[in-house]
């Protein structure tokens, strides 16, 4: 095995456990930040305006950053994918061009399910 080829698997490697960490952080800050209730003062209801405790809320901040910037990053990773692929097949065959943009539409779609997820739980600490 060259260097390099093993510099290179210790990268891939890395990178994925590094991935795998920022998505079991983005969901523990998730479901903090989902199941986080608003504070209520001793002896009192929680009033429907309360706010959540700041620990909460940090973790919801983190929650909505990653849930955007994993999305955003998985779908341009899958974009370049089958971008790479669609332009290889319609060299081929242009009457693919419509089924091709689909499925470039569809890696898209990605990032927004993330940006929706990440309105969502802004909306929650506001």
């Amino acid at each position: 095995m060259t260097p390099t080829s093993r510099i290179a698997r210790t990268f891939a490697v890395l990178s994925r456990g590094l991935v795998a960490l920022l998505v079991v952080v983005a969901s523990l800050a998730t479901w903090l930040a989902l199941a986080a209730r608003p504070a209520a003062a001793a002896g009192e209801a929680a009033a429907a305006g309360a706010r959540l405790e700041p620990q909460f809320a940090g973790w919801a901040l983190l929650a909505a950053a990653l849930s955007t910037a994993l999305a955003t990053l998985g779908a341009g990773y899958a974009v370049g994918r089958v971008g790479s692929a669609a332009v290889g097949a319609i060299a081929e065959k242009p009457e693919l061009f419509g089924r091709v943009l689909v499925l470039v539409g569809l890696a898209e779609g990605i990032a927004i399910y993330g940006l929706i997820v990440s309105i969502l739980i802004l909306n929650r600490i506001g």
